[in-house]
């Protein structure tokens, strides 16, 4: 960045004054809700508001039974916070960087710590992956939403969307894979060659692999995962 005056900084800065979409990019990294009811966001992306907006936890009972059933048996869970009320709604996520998608029907599935905001009209489903949970610390869990409106996902960097086509099956490392296709199901496997080599231990091992067809969204980056906190 150049030098700056003050006032020249704070003209190339400033946030946008102008009445914006529900969602709209602020900047590549921050996402801001102009919020006129409700909204869900992951719990602690919260930078910044104006306006009168209140802030709660989600709550075990939430959404069902079902999904409280998912949390408690597995200690998995996508970590929310509702926002509700009027105002703008500023949101962020360690710096990473932002992606608006506009559901018109189709169904997404996210990582779920890549998971930073959605609409509230749209349908979601905590997906544990079972097979993987004893592999990784902590295992792994992603959130399938559906329906219509929009949802913000993060990335570290410059995402990346691979095509996956009948018979050219996509592997990606679970630490690098953001978010796919609401239709496609990823199979976990290990790679015994790379286990051997990079240590029992290591989640190096681990890959996943979807076939049919649809898309994979990958990011230069592998998150380290760490057995999360349930929500009460």
């Amino acid at each position: 960045m150049g030098n700056y005056t003050i006032d020249e900084f704070i003209q190339q800065t400033k946030q946008d004054e102008q009445e914006n979409d529900y969602f709209e990019l602020e900047t590549p990294r921050i996402l801001e809700v102009n919020l006129l009811e409700m909204v869900w966001a992951k719990a602690g992306s919260m930078i910044s508001y104006t306006g009168q907006i209140k802030f709660e936890r989600e709550r075990l009972l939430e959404h069902g039974v079902g999904v409280m059933f998912k949390k408690a048996m597995t200690g998995e869970g996508a970590s929310l916070m509702k926002a509700t009320g009027r105002g703008r709604l500023y949101l962020a996520d360690q710096g990473k960087k932002i992606t608006i998608f506009e559901l018109n029907g189709e169904s997404i599935t996210v990582n779920g710590n890549d998971l930073l905001a959605f609409e509230p009209g749209i349908e979601w489903e905590i997906k544990m992956m079972r097979k993987v949970a004893g592999m990784m610390a902590g295992g792994l869990f992603n959130v399938t939403l559906k329906g219509k409106g929009r949802v913000a996902i993060t990335s570290h960097y410059e995402p990346l969307t691979l095509l996956v086509k009948p018979g050219e099956p996509v592997i990606t490392d679970p630490g690098a894979t953001v978010a796919w296709s609401g239709d496609l199901t990823p199979e976990f496997r290990t790679d015994i060659s790379i286990r051997t080599f990079l240590g029992r231990g290591s989640g190096e091992s681990i890959q996943m692999e979807f076939s049919g067809e649809g898309f994979v969204i990958v990011q230069p980056f592998e998150e380290k995962y760490a057995a999360p906190n349930v929500s009460v």
